[in-house]
């Protein structure tokens, strides 16, 4: 089937309180294995892009996989420009192939926020492509962006409410304690945000930051009002740590092949077990 939209299972998620997980593709191996094991789980999911993955992919070879991944499968699966800076870039990607993108106007002042948001929903909406927005500042690091922990800083219930009433978004990140990146201790998430926004807005609040988050809090999460989660980093460490067991054995291993196979089975358990731990499974 062709890319879809988020609107496709995001209704879905929050109505029957469960998650759909975002997980980035950095690659064609990235790509196969959250794919194969949606498959198995048969799951809806997202193909998240930051804007680093796609200057590094290029927009051709992106979509190309994407739509690849979508025919194959037969899943629904949304392509997500993830953490987009600009209208531009949004629409450049909406041109190029996405489904779905995010604007990331957290950085601005409210009123900006929603102004610039406003300005990306009307012109996605008209293409039938959902849109991302978000609230407050989530600390950690995401390709080049860092933010320290003194300048993440908590959404504001009545200002994420008022956001998505004034945008219309289709899914509202909201900063809650997470943060990119893998956690150095444990992160404290604030369900009473989640649950006050998600009883007020009827779109679901999505996590970002979710690689090493303890499954309770991820449960308590789900059940608070997330209906989107974001996996990248625990990915990211699955692969490299199998691609480093193979070269530690063996130093003139040099088929790409031979280690990357590895890796890609390696991304597969993590991303069946996400699935499973979101309550996504058999919702396809």
């Amino acid at each position: 089937m062709p890319l879809v939209s988020m609107n496709e299972f995001l209704p879905k998620a929050k109505e029957n309180k469960f998650a759909v997980g975002q997980f980035n593709m950095n690659n064609l191996e990235f790509a196969q294995a959250i794919t194969d094991a949606a498959i198995e789980e048969n799951s809806p999911f997202i193909f998240g892009v930051s804007e680093g993955a796609l200057k590094y992919m290029g927009m051709e070879y992106t979509v190309a996989i994407a739509e690849a991944a979508a025919k194959k499968s037969g899943l629904p699966i949304a392509l997500h420009l993830d953490h987009g800076s600009s209208f531009e870039v949004a629409m450049k990607c909406i041109r190029g192939g996405f489904s779905s993108v995010m604007f990331d106007g957290s950085h601005y002042t409210l009123e900006e926020n929603i102004r610039l948001t406003k300005e990306v929903v009307k012109a996605a909406r008209a293409m039938g492509v959902s849109v991302e927005g978000e609230l407050g500042t989530i600390g950690g690091v995401e390709d080049d962006i860092s933010v320290d922990e003194e300048h993440a800083n908590l959404a504001k219930p009545e200002e994420a409410i008022r956001f998505y009433e004034e945008t219309g978004v289709d899914c509202l990140a909201i900063a809650v304690g997470t943060a990119h990146g893998m956690y150095k201790g444990e992160p404290k998430i604030h369900y009473d945000i989640i649950e006050q926004v998600a009883k007020a807005v009827p779109v679901p609040i999505v996590l970002h930051g979710g690689s090493g988050v303890p499954d309770e809090a991820i449960r308590l999460s789900v059940a608070a009002g997330v209906g989107k989660i974001n996996v990248n980093t625990e990915n990211q460490v699955a692969c490299t740590e199998a691609i480093r067991e193979v070269l530690a054995k063996d130093a003139v291993v040099y088929d790409p092949r031979k280690y990357l196979t590895p890796a890609r089975k390696a991304m597969v358990e993590v991303v069946k077990a996400k699935i499973r731990l979101f309550g996504s499974s058999n919702q396809a």
